[in-house]
C-alpha cells in the first residue's frame, strides 16, 4: 500500500510539474519534464518515456519522471500479461526467471531507446513493447507459445 501511495502522490507531483503548460497543436518535445520547464501536452513517446526513465535523481523533478516511468513500465507489462494469458493473444515477450528488477528494466529500456532512435517518435507503448520483445524474446521451440 505504501507504494501505491508513493506512486499516487509522485503522479500528483507529475501533474502539477506538467500544469499550466498550453496545448500544442505539432509533435509533441521529445524531452520530459526537467526544472527548467514543464512537458508540452501530447502523447508520451518512446523518446519522451526514455528521457523520464533516464532522468537524473539530482534533477528538481527526476524522483517523479522515474516513478512515472517505472509506472508506465508495470501498466504495459501488467496489461501484456493479461492479454496474453492461455486463450489469448501471443505473448510479445516471454520474461525470464528470477524476473528482472524494474531499476534494470528501466535502465535497459534507457539504453535500448538510445541505441534506436528510428523508434523516439511512436508511442511509448509500442516503444516499451518492441524493448521487451528484444530484450526477452519468447521460446521458440516446437509447439510453444509465442
Amino acid at each position: 500500500m505504501r507504494f501505491v501511495t508513493t506512486l499516487a502522490g509522485s503522479l500528483v507531483l507529475l501533474a502539477a510539474a506538467m500544469g499550466g503548460a498550453p496545448a500544442q497543436t505539432t509533435a509533441p518535445a521529445p524531452a520530459g519534464p526537467t526544472a527548467s520547464g514543464p512537458v508540452t501536452a501530447g502523447p508520451v513517446t518512446t523518446g519522451n518515456l526514455a528521457s523520464l526513465c533516464g532522468a537524473p535523481l539530482s534533477e528538481e523533478v527526476g524522483h517523479v519522471s522515474q516513478a512515472f516511468c517505472r509506472g508506465v513500465i508495470v501498466g504495459v507489462g501488467q496489461y501484456h500479461m493479461e492479454i496474453s494469458r492461455p486463450g489469448g493473444r501471443a505473448a510479445i515477450f516471454c520474461l525470464p526467471t528470477p524476473t528482472p528488477t524494474l531499476e534494470a528494466a528501466q535502465t535497459s529500456f534507457v539504453a535500448w531507446a538510445a541505441a534506436n532512435p528510428q523508434h523516439a517518435g511512436e508511442l511509448a507503448v509500442n516503444g516499451l513493447l518492441r524493448w521487451a520483445a528484444a530484450t526477452y524474446p519468447c521460446p521458440t521451440a516446437r509447439g510453444a507459445r509465442r
